[in-house]
Protein backbone atom coordinates (compact mmCIF):
# COMPACT_ATOMS: atom_id res chain seq x y z
CA UNK A 1 0.00 0.00 0.00
CA UNK A 2 0.98 3.43 0.36
CA UNK A 3 1.60 4.34 3.46
CA UNK A 4 -0.11 7.52 5.27
CA UNK A 5 -3.55 9.02 5.65
CA UNK A 6 -2.46 10.45 8.66
CA UNK A 7 -0.91 13.99 8.24
CA UNK A 8 2.29 12.18 7.13
CA UNK A 9 4.55 12.35 4.46
CA UNK A 10 3.66 9.55 1.44
CA UNK A 11 5.72 6.54 1.14
CA UNK A 12 5.57 3.50 -1.39
CA UNK A 13 5.22 0.50 0.33
CA UNK A 14 4.62 -1.52 -2.61
CA UNK A 15 5.45 -0.08 -6.30
CA UNK A 16 2.02 -1.31 -7.60
CA UNK A 17 0.35 1.02 -5.78
CA UNK A 18 2.22 4.14 -7.58
CA UNK A 19 1.61 5.03 -11.09
CA UNK A 20 4.05 7.92 -11.77
CA UNK A 21 1.67 10.59 -12.36
CA UNK A 22 3.52 13.47 -10.16
CA UNK A 23 0.80 14.72 -7.99
CA UNK A 24 2.15 14.47 -5.02
CA UNK A 25 5.81 16.57 -6.33
CA UNK A 26 3.31 18.50 -7.56
CA UNK A 27 1.41 20.00 -4.82
CA UNK A 28 4.08 19.89 -2.10
CA UNK A 29 4.31 23.34 -0.67
CA UNK A 30 8.04 22.88 0.73
CA UNK A 31 9.43 21.36 -2.94
CA UNK A 32 10.87 18.32 -1.13
CA UNK A 33 9.21 15.49 -3.01
CA UNK A 34 11.32 14.17 -6.34
CA UNK A 35 10.42 11.78 -8.48
CA UNK A 36 12.96 9.45 -9.13
CA UNK A 37 13.92 6.76 -11.58
CA UNK A 38 14.11 2.97 -9.51
CA UNK A 39 16.27 -0.13 -11.56
CA UNK A 40 13.38 -0.58 -13.50
CA UNK A 41 13.07 2.83 -15.04
CA UNK A 42 10.08 4.28 -13.36
CA UNK A 43 9.72 7.32 -11.16
CA UNK A 44 8.24 7.09 -7.69
CA UNK A 45 8.24 9.66 -5.35
CA UNK A 46 11.17 10.60 -2.54
CA UNK A 47 10.89 12.75 0.47
CA UNK A 48 13.81 14.69 1.66
CA UNK A 49 12.13 14.35 5.70
CA UNK A 50 14.47 16.97 6.53
CA UNK A 51 12.51 19.87 4.69
CA UNK A 52 9.00 17.62 4.70
CA UNK A 53 6.50 19.15 7.42
CA UNK A 54 4.29 16.52 6.95
CA UNK A 55 1.02 18.18 5.79
CA UNK A 56 -0.37 15.54 4.54
CA UNK A 57 -1.07 17.29 0.76
CA UNK A 58 0.99 14.95 -0.98
CA UNK A 59 -1.74 12.24 0.17
CA UNK A 60 -4.39 14.14 -0.49
CA UNK A 61 -3.81 14.17 -3.79
CA UNK A 62 -3.02 10.91 -4.22
CA UNK A 63 -5.16 9.67 -7.07
CA UNK A 64 -4.37 6.27 -6.11
CA UNK A 65 -5.37 7.03 -2.25
CA UNK A 66 -8.34 8.67 -2.92
CA UNK A 67 -10.22 6.90 -5.68
CA UNK A 68 -12.43 8.35 -7.97
CA UNK A 69 -16.10 6.64 -7.63
CA UNK A 70 -17.31 5.56 -11.54
CA UNK A 71 -20.45 7.01 -11.89
CA UNK A 72 -22.71 6.44 -14.89
CA UNK A 73 -23.43 8.89 -17.40
CA UNK A 74 -24.83 10.22 -20.42
CA UNK A 75 -21.58 9.49 -23.01
CA UNK A 76 -21.66 10.11 -26.77
CA UNK A 77 -19.01 7.52 -29.24
CA UNK A 78 -17.65 8.20 -32.44
CA UNK A 79 -15.22 6.30 -35.10
CA UNK A 80 -13.41 9.43 -36.46
CA UNK A 81 -11.10 10.10 -39.27
CA UNK A 82 -9.26 13.95 -40.04
CA UNK A 83 -10.11 14.92 -43.36
CA UNK A 84 -6.87 16.33 -43.69
CA UNK A 85 -4.46 13.68 -45.52
CA UNK A 86 -1.21 15.01 -43.93
CA UNK A 87 -2.40 15.03 -40.23
CA UNK A 88 -3.87 11.47 -40.75
CA UNK A 89 -0.58 10.36 -42.43
CA UNK A 90 1.05 11.33 -39.62
CA UNK A 91 -1.03 10.52 -36.88
CA UNK A 92 -1.15 7.15 -34.81
CA UNK A 93 -4.72 6.68 -35.56
CA UNK A 94 -7.09 8.87 -37.24
CA UNK A 95 -5.68 12.39 -36.09
CA UNK A 96 -8.52 12.79 -33.55
CA UNK A 97 -6.48 15.22 -31.20
CA UNK A 98 -4.97 17.91 -33.82
CA UNK A 99 -8.60 18.50 -34.36
CA UNK A 100 -9.72 19.59 -30.34
CA UNK A 101 -5.63 20.94 -30.30
CA UNK A 102 -6.49 23.44 -33.36
CA UNK A 103 -10.19 24.16 -31.31
CA UNK A 104 -7.92 25.54 -28.08
CA UNK A 105 -5.14 26.93 -30.18
CA UNK A 106 -8.02 29.48 -31.90
CA UNK A 107 -9.07 30.21 -28.26
CA UNK A 108 -5.60 31.37 -27.58
CA UNK A 109 -5.08 27.94 -25.39
CA UNK A 110 -2.26 26.11 -24.27
CA UNK A 111 -1.80 22.10 -25.20
CA UNK A 112 -0.17 20.40 -23.03
CA UNK A 113 1.06 16.74 -24.79
CA UNK A 114 3.81 14.12 -25.24
CA UNK A 115 6.65 14.58 -27.32
CA UNK A 116 9.96 12.06 -28.08
CA UNK A 117 12.71 14.38 -27.13
CA UNK A 118 15.88 14.73 -28.73
CA UNK A 119 17.30 13.27 -26.22
CA UNK A 120 14.71 10.31 -27.11
CA UNK A 121 13.06 10.48 -23.98
CA UNK A 122 8.96 11.16 -24.09
CA UNK A 123 7.84 13.71 -22.18
CA UNK A 124 4.95 16.57 -21.55
CA UNK A 125 5.80 19.78 -22.77
CA UNK A 126 3.07 22.45 -23.97
CA UNK A 127 3.13 24.93 -27.25
CA UNK A 128 1.06 27.34 -28.31
CA UNK A 129 1.02 27.17 -32.24
CA UNK A 130 -0.47 25.42 -34.36
CA UNK A 131 2.81 24.47 -36.41
CA UNK A 132 4.01 22.68 -33.09
CA UNK A 133 1.11 20.39 -33.05
CA UNK A 134 2.92 17.67 -35.06
CA UNK A 135 5.31 17.08 -31.85
CA UNK A 136 2.77 15.03 -30.31
CA UNK A 137 1.55 13.14 -33.50
CA UNK A 138 1.99 9.22 -33.51
CA UNK A 139 2.20 7.23 -30.09
CA UNK A 140 5.09 7.15 -27.50
CA UNK A 141 5.16 3.77 -26.32
CA UNK A 142 7.00 4.31 -22.56
CA UNK A 143 6.07 6.14 -19.78
CA UNK A 144 6.55 9.89 -19.80
CA UNK A 145 8.04 12.34 -17.93
CA UNK A 146 6.08 14.83 -16.13
CA UNK A 147 9.20 16.62 -14.49
CA UNK A 148 10.26 15.43 -11.64
CA UNK A 149 9.10 18.27 -9.13
CA UNK A 150 5.89 18.52 -10.38
CA UNK A 151 6.09 21.52 -12.62
CA UNK A 152 4.12 20.27 -15.69
CA UNK A 153 0.80 20.57 -13.60
CA UNK A 154 1.96 23.52 -11.81
CA UNK A 155 2.45 25.39 -15.04
CA UNK A 156 -1.44 23.86 -16.34
CA UNK A 157 -2.99 25.55 -12.60
CA UNK A 158 -0.99 28.84 -13.55
CA UNK A 159 -2.50 29.05 -17.24
CA UNK A 160 -6.33 28.38 -15.89
CA UNK A 161 -5.61 30.59 -13.30
CA UNK A 162 -4.93 33.33 -16.15
CA UNK A 163 -8.09 32.78 -17.49
CA UNK A 164 -6.55 30.80 -20.93
CA UNK A 165 -7.95 27.56 -22.18
CA UNK A 166 -5.94 24.44 -21.76
CA UNK A 167 -6.23 21.08 -23.48
CA UNK A 168 -4.14 18.24 -21.83
CA UNK A 169 -3.61 14.79 -23.09
CA UNK A 170 -1.81 12.07 -21.43
CA UNK A 171 -2.97 8.53 -19.86
CA UNK A 172 -6.13 8.04 -17.37
CA UNK A 173 -3.75 7.97 -14.50
CA UNK A 174 -1.85 11.06 -15.36
CA UNK A 175 -5.94 12.85 -16.16
CA UNK A 176 -6.53 12.08 -12.66
CA UNK A 177 -3.01 12.52 -11.03
CA UNK A 178 -4.11 16.37 -12.95
CA UNK A 179 -7.66 16.69 -11.69
CA UNK A 180 -6.66 15.87 -7.99
CA UNK A 181 -4.13 17.85 -7.89
CA UNK A 182 -6.20 21.05 -9.13
CA UNK A 183 -9.03 20.40 -6.42
CA UNK A 184 -11.52 21.67 -8.95
CA UNK A 185 -13.22 21.78 -11.84
CA UNK A 186 -11.64 24.45 -14.64
CA UNK A 187 -14.34 25.48 -17.36
CA UNK A 188 -11.13 25.77 -19.70
CA UNK A 189 -9.43 23.26 -19.06
CA UNK A 190 -9.96 20.23 -21.34
CA UNK A 191 -8.69 16.99 -21.32
CA UNK A 192 -8.11 13.77 -23.13
CA UNK A 193 -6.97 10.73 -22.42
CA UNK A 194 -5.54 7.90 -24.37
CA UNK A 195 -6.29 4.17 -24.07
CA UNK A 196 -2.92 2.80 -22.85
CA UNK A 197 -2.58 -0.90 -22.87
CA UNK A 198 0.51 -0.76 -20.36
CA UNK A 199 3.44 1.90 -20.01
CA UNK A 200 6.69 0.31 -20.46
CA UNK A 201 9.93 1.51 -18.83
CA UNK A 202 11.90 4.11 -20.34
CA UNK A 203 15.37 2.05 -19.02
CA UNK A 204 14.23 -0.59 -21.41
CA UNK A 205 14.00 0.98 -24.24
CA UNK A 206 17.07 3.01 -23.75
CA UNK A 207 18.37 -0.51 -24.07
CA UNK A 208 16.16 -0.92 -26.81
CA UNK A 209 18.42 1.85 -28.34
CA UNK A 210 21.53 0.46 -27.58
CA UNK A 211 20.60 -2.52 -29.45
CA UNK A 212 19.47 -0.84 -33.05
CA UNK A 213 22.41 1.49 -32.66
CA UNK A 214 24.72 -1.77 -32.15
CA UNK A 215 23.05 -3.45 -35.30
CA UNK A 216 22.99 -0.74 -37.54
CA UNK A 217 26.19 0.83 -36.65
CA UNK A 218 25.02 3.97 -36.59
CA UNK A 219 23.16 6.75 -34.15
CA UNK A 220 19.72 6.89 -33.86
CA UNK A 221 17.96 10.11 -34.28
CA UNK A 222 14.74 9.35 -34.07
CA UNK A 223 12.20 7.01 -33.70
CA UNK A 224 8.41 6.63 -34.82
CA UNK A 225 6.64 3.97 -33.05
CA UNK A 226 3.51 3.90 -35.08
CA UNK A 227 4.49 4.46 -39.16
CA UNK A 228 1.71 3.78 -41.71
CA UNK A 229 4.35 2.79 -44.05
CA UNK A 230 2.99 0.04 -44.81
CA UNK A 231 -0.79 1.02 -43.91
CA UNK A 232 -2.60 1.47 -40.69
CA UNK A 233 -3.34 -1.99 -40.14
CA UNK A 234 0.50 -2.96 -40.55
CA UNK A 235 1.58 -0.11 -38.55
CA UNK A 236 5.37 -0.78 -37.81
CA UNK A 237 8.42 0.78 -35.88
CA UNK A 238 10.13 2.79 -37.97
CA UNK A 239 14.08 4.21 -36.64
CA UNK A 240 15.99 6.73 -38.18
CA UNK A 241 19.97 7.71 -38.25
CA UNK A 242 21.56 10.05 -40.19
CA UNK A 243 22.28 7.50 -42.85
CA UNK A 244 19.32 5.27 -43.13
CA UNK A 245 16.40 7.72 -44.22
CA UNK A 246 14.33 6.07 -42.18
CA UNK A 247 14.12 3.31 -44.10
CA UNK A 248 13.91 0.56 -40.61
CA UNK A 249 10.19 -0.39 -40.40
CA UNK A 250 9.44 -3.73 -38.45
CA UNK A 251 5.98 -4.63 -37.13
CA UNK A 252 5.10 -6.49 -33.57
CA UNK A 253 6.03 -9.68 -35.08
CA UNK A 254 9.80 -8.93 -35.67
CA UNK A 255 10.44 -5.33 -33.93
CA UNK A 256 12.50 -6.12 -30.44
CA UNK A 257 10.42 -3.01 -28.81
CA UNK A 258 7.67 -3.95 -29.74
CA UNK A 259 8.15 -7.58 -28.89
CA UNK A 260 9.25 -6.72 -25.55
CA UNK A 261 5.99 -3.79 -24.94
CA UNK A 262 3.27 -6.39 -26.53
CA UNK A 263 4.43 -9.41 -24.56
CA UNK A 264 3.94 -7.60 -21.16
CA UNK A 265 7.41 -8.08 -19.59
CA UNK A 266 8.65 -4.19 -19.24
CA UNK A 267 5.01 -2.39 -18.07
CA UNK A 268 4.89 0.08 -14.75
CA UNK A 269 3.99 -2.73 -11.66
CA UNK A 270 1.15 -0.44 -11.45
CA UNK A 271 -0.50 -1.30 -14.78
CA UNK A 272 -1.36 -4.77 -13.62
CA UNK A 273 -3.49 -3.40 -11.03
CA UNK A 274 -4.35 -0.49 -13.06
CA UNK A 275 -6.85 1.66 -10.71
CA UNK A 276 -8.40 3.98 -13.83
CA UNK A 277 -9.13 1.53 -16.48
CA UNK A 278 -13.01 2.27 -16.94
CA UNK A 279 -15.70 3.33 -19.10
CA UNK A 280 -17.02 6.49 -17.67
CA UNK A 281 -13.87 8.34 -16.85
CA UNK A 282 -13.02 11.99 -15.81
CA UNK A 283 -11.92 13.27 -18.63
CA UNK A 284 -13.86 14.80 -21.38
CA UNK A 285 -12.31 12.87 -24.45
CA UNK A 286 -11.24 9.10 -24.54
CA UNK A 287 -9.60 8.46 -27.84
CA UNK A 288 -7.60 4.80 -29.05
CA UNK A 289 -7.26 3.26 -32.06
CA UNK A 290 -10.12 1.50 -34.03
CA UNK A 291 -8.37 -1.23 -36.26
CA UNK A 292 -11.76 -3.31 -36.85
CA UNK A 293 -13.20 0.46 -38.42
CA UNK A 294 -14.66 -1.92 -40.73
CA UNK A 295 -17.87 -2.88 -38.36
CA UNK A 296 -18.78 0.22 -38.12
CA UNK A 297 -18.01 2.31 -41.54
CA UNK A 298 -17.18 0.42 -44.60
CA UNK A 299 -16.45 4.48 -45.95
CA UNK A 300 -13.56 4.67 -43.28
CA UNK A 301 -12.27 1.46 -43.71
CA UNK A 302 -8.95 2.32 -45.92
CA UNK A 303 -6.38 1.26 -44.49
CA UNK A 304 -5.50 5.20 -43.13
CA UNK A 305 -6.49 5.15 -39.51
CA UNK A 306 -9.64 6.02 -37.28
CA UNK A 307 -9.77 6.60 -33.96
CA UNK A 308 -12.22 5.60 -31.35
CA UNK A 309 -13.37 8.72 -29.66
CA UNK A 310 -15.88 8.50 -26.57
CA UNK A 311 -17.14 11.78 -25.28
CA UNK A 312 -17.92 12.00 -21.53
CA UNK A 313 -18.85 15.62 -20.77
CA UNK A 314 -21.07 18.39 -21.96
CA UNK A 315 -17.83 20.32 -22.87
CA UNK A 316 -16.64 17.67 -24.84
CA UNK A 317 -19.87 17.29 -26.28
CA UNK A 318 -20.21 20.99 -27.56
CA UNK A 319 -16.08 20.63 -28.88
CA UNK A 320 -17.22 17.85 -30.93
CA UNK A 321 -20.64 19.40 -32.56
CA UNK A 322 -18.16 22.74 -33.76
CA UNK A 323 -14.90 20.62 -34.87
CA UNK A 324 -16.99 17.67 -36.20
CA UNK A 325 -16.75 19.37 -40.03
CA UNK A 326 -12.70 18.79 -39.76
CA UNK A 327 -13.61 14.79 -39.29
CA UNK A 328 -15.25 11.86 -41.59
CA UNK A 329 -17.20 9.95 -38.92
CA UNK A 330 -19.80 7.56 -37.85
CA UNK A 331 -22.02 7.84 -34.67
CA UNK A 332 -21.90 4.90 -32.78
CA UNK A 333 -23.77 3.78 -29.50
CA UNK A 334 -21.07 3.81 -26.66
CA UNK A 335 -21.58 0.08 -25.44
CA UNK A 336 -20.78 -1.27 -28.96
CA UNK A 337 -18.15 1.25 -29.09
CA UNK A 338 -15.86 -0.13 -26.22
CA UNK A 339 -16.74 -3.81 -27.27
CA UNK A 340 -13.93 -5.63 -27.99
CA UNK A 341 -11.60 -3.20 -26.59
CA UNK A 342 -10.58 -5.08 -23.33
CA UNK A 343 -7.68 -2.12 -22.64
CA UNK A 344 -10.58 0.06 -21.49
CA UNK A 345 -11.95 -2.06 -18.81
CA UNK A 346 -8.88 -4.51 -17.88
CA UNK A 347 -5.81 -4.50 -16.69
CA UNK A 348 -2.89 -6.75 -18.66
CA UNK A 349 -1.37 -9.75 -16.93
CA UNK A 350 2.30 -9.46 -16.36
CA UNK A 351 4.63 -11.75 -17.90
CA UNK A 352 6.26 -14.77 -15.90
CA UNK A 353 9.38 -13.97 -16.90
CA UNK A 354 9.34 -10.17 -15.74
CA UNK A 355 11.46 -10.35 -12.52
CA UNK A 356 14.39 -12.54 -14.11
CA UNK A 357 13.89 -9.77 -17.62
CA UNK A 358 14.58 -6.86 -15.09
CA UNK A 359 17.20 -8.33 -13.10
CA UNK A 360 19.11 -9.30 -16.45
CA UNK A 361 18.60 -5.45 -17.54
CA UNK A 362 20.44 -4.29 -14.67
CA UNK A 363 23.62 -6.91 -15.66
CA UNK A 364 23.19 -6.97 -19.47
CA UNK A 365 24.28 -4.31 -22.14
CA UNK A 366 20.94 -3.74 -24.60
CA UNK A 367 22.27 -6.44 -27.15
CA UNK A 368 22.50 -9.28 -25.18
CA UNK A 369 19.34 -8.63 -23.39
CA UNK A 370 17.48 -8.42 -26.38
CA UNK A 371 19.08 -11.22 -28.02
CA UNK A 372 18.33 -13.30 -24.83
CA UNK A 373 14.75 -12.91 -25.04
CA UNK A 374 13.61 -11.82 -28.12
CA UNK A 375 16.05 -12.95 -30.79
CA UNK A 376 15.36 -13.16 -34.84
CA UNK A 377 14.33 -16.40 -35.13
CA UNK A 378 13.64 -18.31 -38.40
CA UNK A 379 10.47 -18.02 -36.81
CA UNK A 380 10.45 -14.30 -36.86
CA UNK A 381 11.53 -14.45 -40.01
CA UNK A 382 9.50 -16.22 -41.70
CA UNK A 383 6.46 -14.27 -39.97
CA UNK A 384 7.85 -10.85 -41.26
CA UNK A 385 8.05 -12.44 -44.81
CA UNK A 386 4.65 -13.98 -44.60
CA UNK A 387 3.29 -10.46 -43.86
CA UNK A 388 4.98 -8.61 -46.49
CA UNK A 389 3.81 -10.91 -48.49
CA UNK A 390 0.24 -10.29 -47.89
CA UNK A 391 1.04 -6.91 -47.75
CA UNK A 392 2.82 -6.54 -51.50
CA UNK A 393 0.27 -8.76 -52.83
CA UNK A 394 -2.19 -6.25 -51.86
CA UNK A 395 -4.29 -8.36 -49.82
CA UNK A 396 -3.11 -7.56 -46.32
CA UNK A 397 -6.03 -6.37 -44.91
CA UNK A 398 -8.07 -9.27 -46.51
CA UNK A 399 -5.95 -11.75 -44.43
CA UNK A 400 -6.11 -9.87 -40.89
CA UNK A 401 -9.85 -9.73 -41.42
CA UNK A 402 -9.75 -13.36 -41.86
CA UNK A 403 -7.12 -13.86 -39.04
CA UNK A 404 -9.86 -11.64 -36.66
CA UNK A 405 -12.55 -13.91 -37.59
CA UNK A 406 -10.98 -17.18 -36.65
CA UNK A 407 -8.94 -15.52 -33.21
CA UNK A 408 -11.47 -12.35 -32.34
CA UNK A 409 -7.93 -10.52 -32.10
CA UNK A 410 -7.69 -7.04 -33.42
Amino acid sequence: MIKGGDGRLIRIDKKENCCGCTACAAICPKSCIEMKEDKEGFRYPEVDEEICMECGACERVCPILNKTKEEKFQQEGYIIQNKDQQILRESTAGGAFTAIAEYILNKNGVIFGVELSKDLQAKHIYVENKNELYRFRNSKYMQSIMDETGKTQRKVKEFLDADRYVCFSGTPCQIEGLKKYLKKDYPKLITVDVVCRAVPSPFIFRKYIEYQEHKMNQKISSVRFRDKYYGYKYSTMNVMTNKNQGKYHKGVESDPWLRAFFSNICDRPSCHKCNFRKQYRVSDFTIWDCFNVGRFSKNLDNDKGATRMLIHSEKGKAIFRDICGEYNYVQVNPEKLIEGSKEVKASVAPNDKRKAFFDDANRMNGVELYEKYFPDTLKVKLERIIRLGFYKLGIYAVAKKVFVKITHKY
